[in-house]
């Protein structure tokens, strides 16, 4: 890859709300749909992406990501399973706060990617399969738009950025990444949205 301009940028668009990320609960890759907030912040969040241009568009297959690419416009994206959200084992629709209140530090090691939920896909297997499917749109000149979830964006700011996943913040739901890709990536953009910024975004 040279320098100058992007051989490719790549958009990564975190789903919509769901009411399960509106109660703070685990979904990992349950298929919980999108509430009507969450198609809310996709209409709103579709000028954004328009902005970009994108000339393709990759989604997880749950429906929360395809819902939300339609949003954007994008009512056949291409399906990519690489992009789907990491399973969470026996974490599974629980919340935020009921893994706090066990005060066994194992929810903020799991933030950090350095603990498994019983039952769950590993950060390192969920990091691979997402590099995996980068690396082979890698490289075609384009702007391609990938809709996702929180899990994998994390992944690829920590492989690519080199971002620590303990660093990051969750994404907003409906909001945008931009990674361009040159010599080396380099993050062009974090968790943009044009609804607000959450006080405290879920996982």
């Amino acid at each position: 890859m040279g320098g100058g301009k992007p051989v490719m940028r790549l958009l990564l668009v975190r789903h919509g709300e769901t009411a399960w990320n509106a109660g703070h609960r685990l979904q990992g890759s349950e298929d919980i749909p999108l509430s009507e907030s969450g198609r809310g912040q996709g209409r709103l969040l579709a000028p954004l992406v328009a902005a970009q241009r994108p000339t393709r568009c990759i989604s997880s297959p749950l429906s929360r990501a395809t819902a939300t690419a339609a949003l954007l416009g994008f009512h056949d994206p291409e399906l990519d399973e690489r992009w789907q959200e990491a399973h969470l084992g026996d974490w599974t629709g629980l919340s935020s706060a009921e893994l706090g209140r066990r005060g066994d530090g194992a929810y903020k090691s799991w933030r950090a990617g350095v603990f498994t939920p019983p039952g769950a896909e590993t950060f390192e297997a969920l990091t691979d399969r997402v590099v995996s499917a980068v690396e082979q749109l890698l490289p075609n000149d384009r702007t391609v738009l990938v809709v996702t979830h929180g899990g994998p964006i994390r992944a690829l700011c920590q492989a690519f950025v080199g971002l620590q996943a303990n660093a990051l913040v969750p994404v907003d739901p409906a909001s945008l990444t931009i990674i361009d890709f040159t010599d080396r990536a380099r993050l062009r953009a974090y968790g943009a949205t044009t609804s607000g910024l959450s006080e405290d975004p879920p996982d």
